[in-house]
């Protein structure tokens, strides 16, 4: 393999391991033991192996050891925090970032994690 090949390849396994941290970072696990269910966090009980949404706009699924969920909404990172802030919208699942003091005006966004 020739020198800009291996680096090359090295480059790709970088930008793909920061890409499964960013995957991972906004994912989480609800151990459960020896429950033929599970039960959410909102006190919902679902069955083994099902999957659904939550009002928070996750997807989670239940699996024979607990519940597994991540987030299915890209969040700003890249913006001017001193100037502006970021707004959940439950329905749309999306973010908006607005300037503080002016919430008419939005702020450019650079990067966002899903």
């Amino acid at each position: 393999m020739r020198l800009w090949e291996m680096n090359a390849l090295l480059c790709s396994l970088v930008v793909f391991a920061t890409f499964v941290t960013f995957c991972h970072a906004q994912c989480y696990f609800i151990p459960i033991e020896n429950i033929p269910e599970c039960k959410d966090l909102s006190g919902v009980t679902h069955q083994v192996n099902s999957k659904w949404k939550t009002k928070n706009c996750e997807q989670c699924s239940c699996l024979e050891n607990g519940i597994h969920c991540c987030n299915t909404v890209p969040v700003p990172v890249g913006y001017d925090e001193s100037k502006c802030k970021k707004i959940f919208n439950k329905e749309a699942c999306s973010y908006t970032v607005v300037e503080q003091n002016n919430p008419e005006k939005t702020c450019t966004v650079t990067e966002w994690i899903m």
